[in-house]
């Protein structure tokens, strides 16, 4: 018997934001895996030219189905934070009048539409990536009814078991596609193939290059940006040219006028968002790849971000902030650690890293070769064993 699954989420698809390509890819490794999918999500205004499947390099081998909302998010500056509540509300009321069969499984990271469907007599799956903070009392009990629980770490599953959820807990970290990002090519062809010596001249092909991607700030909080300049000048050195690749515009202008004033202009470029395809070529002209998170609630307990995996199937060696929800992934046989928020024990282990190429490489090996228990396929097959027993 086929599987069917309708992922409902109240988000802007496509979007620029991480979350956007982990649930088109995951509805895409869904029906790879024989489930018949639909992914349900709100009409909104959207400056992204193209369709979803094209936007992020996905099969269209599931359908995306719009539903027709009024788009309160327009008018945030008016309305403020009740455009939210507003929008949320009106997808809400449109989903409860939506018809569906009823051997769907309902799959979303809203836990109202948990509580929703629930009423509505479907089976429900919930997919966490964080913890609810204030919202945790109306959160949970939302919940309270949910079918299967789907988290990607360990800190949230406890979370959940403290909280008196009975229901089975799967730990399923996020996954990355190895066909993509586990390429065989060298330093000087992927910088050839970006054209970056064009335009950053031909010293580039010189440099000892620094590398960040994704997005740049998260709610106007930094994601360790801020700290990477900082020890850009600490460290000093002539050679070290640092990248940072997936900022919007309004991000890209603020750490170019940061960059400015802590003095290492000369020493560092912000790129826009690029495909998955492009980030591949970056993170192989890159000699470290940089994840300084800062030491807060989310990022120390709660995050499993993509990048992580992405930057372990490039081969390349790997700093990143020593929080209990990174070294669910890493390790010290596999990546370096520095202190979240000192930059100069970032600067310490950018030295050490450039200064040490045979620990360096091994650990960045050890990296490469963990990174398979990661992949998207692996993951859904995962989910889609806990799943079957509903359907």
């Amino acid at each position: 018997m086929t599987m069917k699954i309708i992922y409902i989420v109240n988000a802007r698809i496509p979007t620029e934001k991480a979350h956007g390509y982990q649930i088109t890819k995951m509805c895409e490794e869904f029906a790879l895996a024989g489930a018949e999918v639909e992914l349900w999500v709100p009409t909104r205004k959207n400056n992204i030219l193209g369709n979803a499947f094209s936007f992020y390099g996905i099969k269209e081998n599931f359908r995306i189905r719009y539903v027709k909302c009024f788009d309160f998010i327009r008018f945030d500056r008016l309305l403020l934070r009740k455009s939210v509540y507003l929008q949320s509300l009106w997808f809400f009321i449109k989903l409860a009048f939506e018809k569906a069969d009823k051997d769907v499984i309902i799959y979303t990271r809203n836990p109202e539409l948990v509580w929703l469907f629930n009423l509505r007599g479907f089976m429900t799956a919930y997919e966490c990536h964080d913890w609810f903070g204030k919202k945790k009392g109306i959160a949970l009990w939302l919940l309270r009814r949910c079918d299967r629980i789907i988290v990607t770490n360990n800190f949230i599953k406890q979370e959940f078991i403290k909280n008196g959820f009975a229901q089975t807990i799967l730990v399923a970290p996020n996954g990355v596609n190895l066909e993509i990002f586990n390429i065989d090519i060298e330093k000087e062809k992927a910088l050839q193939k970006l054209s970056l010596e064009q335009e950053l001249g031909e010293k580039i092909r010189d440099q000892k290059i620094l590398l960040y991607t994704g997005s740049f700030r998260t709610m106007g909080t930094d994601k360790g940006i801020a700290e990477i300049l900082e020890s850009l000048k600490i460290l000093n050195r002539p050679e070290v040219f640092f990248l940072a690749v997936g900022g919007n515009e309004k991000d890209i202008a603020y750490y170019e006028s940061l960059a400015k004033e802590i003095g290492v202009s000369d020493k560092c470029k912000f790129i826009g968002r690029r495909t998955q395809t492009e980030l591949a070529l970056w993170q192989k002209i890159s000699d470290i790849l940089l994840m300084p998170f800062p030491d807060k609630a989310h990022y120390r307990y709660f995050m499993t971000p993509l990048k992580i995996f992405e930057y372990m199937a490039s081969g390349r060696p790997i700093i990143a902030s020593d929080l209990p929800s990174i070294r669910e992934i890493l390790n010290n046989e596999n990546a370096f650690f520095c202190k979240a928020g000192d930059t100069n024990d970032l600067s310490r282990n950018i030295d050490f890293v450039l200064n040490n190429p045979v620990e360096t490489d091994k650990k960045a090996v050890k990296a490469k070769k963990d990174v398979f228990r990661y992949t998207w396929e692996k993951r859904v097959k995962e989910i889609n064993c806990l799943l079957s027993k509903l359907s």
